[in-house]
């Protein structure tokens, strides 16, 4: 048999390769040896392989094969992820080339184009791991939304609901306007974005009665004037001099012509802006929880498409960005904008669809954390389980300490369903 001059991988790699599977070394079934056991982080079914997949798949493989090595019984369980937003947003776009719009179509014949779409490209980052020479248990293959997984995911929400770990409430959640759902904190990317603050004039009530208003004002500073409409108070430090002039003042919303108290609180940065703060409880988390300290009203003016809905006025309909455009124009003209000034801040974008998520007031389902947390807490600092480098696990204490309850729902129609039925009862008349 004559030698080739060369090496080949496509030849060499996947003869021994298929040559493993044939022989089923990489599988595993029960017996008296000592398991180890790793299960893959599935991959999303949409995705294809990067550097980063290639570093965490390189280290569990070497794990496992040293395992085996040691005569322990190895099993490495390979599978995707039905990634719910992700698939949505690929089936969403496939159709809208097409011509069809997901409104168009009822739940049923969405699901049909999602599953489809699946099943035509969700082999390919698994074929890429074989390609790697990954040695998975590939007869033990799973996929987040199979029969097995689903059966699974519904006993587990039944059980943590028993429990009183999952609750339903209205809550401030991180909104996907592209996609039109809620998304975890951990789904939000922080971009550093170059934007404007903006100055804009309050005027002062003279007696707290609209219709009153001098011509002093109050200046507020923000990045987001199109957010004026949902404002309920204006808020000054209670030690900030500069401001106390406005103890006990009202002011008037630019250009909404709304009458709101000003409430004094610790929080508002001295130092920052003014020193006086436009309080929008329904668009921003900490506006929202002085809105609960202070018993605030909380004003939406979003559609879930990110334009502004009836509160918005004159601006209804118009999306959030043009309307700032436009907004910044009719303040100016009306004398109300003091100053602009280039700013740059940290802005946080959604993982999936890459679009400026926006704070929303949502009633949601929520799984508490803070009882997950304290065991999974006590098993590191007791190290029974160990960080490597060891310099992490004051990373996770500080996670596990600072953990906040998950908002689990999504607004989609590729995912698990959430197992809860309605019933609205006729009041009698």
């Amino acid at each position: 048999m004559e030698l080739s001059s060369k090496y080949n991988p496509q030849e060499i790699e996947q003869k021994w390769y298929q040559y493993w599977l044939d022989k089923g070394l990489f599988h595993s079934e029960p017996d008296e040896r000592e398991p180890y056991t790793i299960v893959i982080p599935p991959p999303n079914v949409t995705g294809v392989l990067h550097m980063g997949h290639m570093l965490n798949n390189t280290i569990q493989d070497v794990l496992v094969r040293r395992a085996r090595m040691q005569g322990k019984n190895a099993c490495w369980v390979p599978g995707t992820d039905h990634a719910s937003i992700a698939t949505e947003a690929k089936v969403v776009n496939k159709l809208a080339q097409e011509g069809i719009k997901k409104s168009d179509l009822t739940r049923e014949e969405f699901l049909e184009h999602a599953w489809e779409w699946t099943r035509k490209h969700g082999g390919i980052i698994l074929e890429q791991l074989k390609k790697l020479g990954a040695s998975c248990d590939w007869e033990r293959t799973a996929f987040t939304m199979d029969e097995i997984r689903s059966q699974s995911v519904i006993k587990v929400f039944c059980d943590l609901y028993d429990k009183g770990l999952i609750y339903r409430a209205k809550k401030m959640v991180n909104w996907d306007p592209q996609a039109q759902t809620t998304i975890s904190d951990e789904e939000v990317n922080y971009k550093e974005q170059n934007g404007k603050l903006y100055y804009l004039r309050y005027a002062i009530a003279d007696s707290g009665l609209a219709g009153n208003a001098t011509t002093e004002y109050a200046i507020v500073a923000t990045t987001r004037p199109e957010t004026i409409f949902g404002d309920t108070a204006m808020c000054i430090n209670p030690n900030n001099p500069k401001t106390a002039h406005l103890k006990g003042k009202h002011v008037i919303v630019p250009l909404v012509g709304r009458e709101i108290p000003v409430i004094e609180d610790e929080y508002v940065d001295m130092e920052f802006g003014t020193g006086c703060l436009k309080v929008t409880p329904a668009h921003d988390i900490n506006d929202y929880a002085l809105g609960e300290k202070y018993n605030l009203e909380s004003i939406d003016i979003f559609n879930d498409n990110a334009t502004l809905n009836a509160a918005g006025g004159a601006y209804e309909g118009m999306d959030r960005f043009d309307c700032r455009k436009k907004i910044e124009k009719d303040l100016e003209e009306a004398g109300l904008m003091e100053k602009i000034e280039q700013y740059t801040n940290n802005v946080g974008f959604s993982e999936r669809t890459d679009v400026p998520i926006e704070p929303k007031l949502s009633t949601q389902w929520f799984l508490k954390m803070s009882d997950l947390a304290k065991p999974a807490l006590e098993a590191v600092e007791s190290d029974t389980i160990k960080f490597f480098p060891e310099k992490f696990k004051n990373t996770y204490r500080y996670w596990m300490e600072n953990i906040r309850d998950w908002n689990i729902s999504r607004q989609l129609w590729w995912g698990h369903r959430i197992p809860v039925w309605y019933v609205f009862e006729e009041k009698a008349d």
